[in-house]
């Protein structure tokens, strides 16, 4: 995959941009995920290619500092309230201006799809789900419930989905976080996968 089509420039100077903002463990990650991403899209039918962009562009901002982001917050006009959130919500939903910035991505499924990718949302395309899961499965992650999360994510994205998020926000429940409303909405509105065959 060159992504050419989508950024102008190769893959061998892609990755040295996206290799140069983050440590050699997030490069790992995101190599991963855009491999997952490409495996779920040949599974389910869609565009390999646009799957494993956004697979491995959407941790692009994780390791951008916090000032950058609340400067960001201000510079786009974005909802006020986000500057009462952290690294977790903003490196996705504020991390895709800086990915525009930076690169000149302006697809805006692929946008779209990284802006989600930690939150979720109640009408979730094809690629915002292939993106979200790919996250949790990718070859590099191993904690209670990955491998079942990887075989349930073969079978059905929105399974995946439903699965996914319910882990997630019990973790944080059990950690007596805060837990970012359209994360519920994403539950409420896929949690009912979990029953279906």
């Amino acid at each position: 995959m060159t992504y050419e089509s989508y950024t102008g420039m190769s893959r061998e100077v892609l990755l040295e941009k996206v290799q140069s903002v983050m440590s050699d463990k997030r490069f790992r990650h995101v190599l991963g995920v855009e491999r997952a991403a490409q495996e779920l899209a040949e599974l389910h039918n869609y565009d390999v290619e646009k799957a494993g962009l956004a697979g491995l562009l959407h941790d692009y901002a994780k390791e951008v500092a916090d000032a950058d982001f609340l400067a960001l917050i201000d510079k786009y006009d974005l909802d006020p309230d986000l500057k009462n959130w952290n690294n977790n919500i903003w490196h996705g939903v504020v991390g895709i201006y800086k990915i525009q910035e930076d690169l000149g991505i302006s697809d805006p499924e692929i946008l779209r799809s990284i802006e989600r990718h930690t939150i979720g949302a109640v009408d979730m395309t094809t690629l915002e789900k292939i993106v979200y899961v790919a996250d949790y499965i990718e070859h590099n992650r191993n904690f209670p419930g990955v491998d079942e999360a990887r075989v349930i994510a073969q079978a059905s994205l929105d399974k995946a989905v439903a699965y996914e998020t319910a882990h997630t926000v019990a973790f944080l429940a059990s950690k007596a976080q805060p837990i970012y409303p359209k994360t519920i909405e994403t539950y409420n509105a896929y949690v009912h996968c979990l029953h279906e065959d």
